[in-house]
């Protein structure tokens, strides 16, 4: 389910709140800094695709450790 970005800023912004214990007058803050947080963290994820884990399927595995066994077997 994918959430959009003003949706994942109000939930981070709700937690902030609850955490600093549900007191009143601090929302602008409490947003601006659930903004930073899921901006900075999104920046991130989207700079760094190669930082996410890739799945190789059991065919792709298979072939790899083929080609080292048969390698390692011609250099004996």
């Amino acid at each position: 389910m994918e959430q959009t970005l003003e949706h994942r800023i109000r939930q981070r912004a709700y937690e902030i709140w609850h955490t600093n214990g549900c007191a009143e007058g601090s929302a602008d803050e409490h947003w601006l800094a659930a903004e930073r947080e899921v901006l900075s963290s999104s920046i991130a994820l989207a700079a760094a695709p190669e930082a996410a884990p890739t799945r190789k399927g059991r065919k792709g595995n298979r072939a790899e450790r083929r080609a080292q066994l048969t390698k390692s077997s011609a250099a004996a």
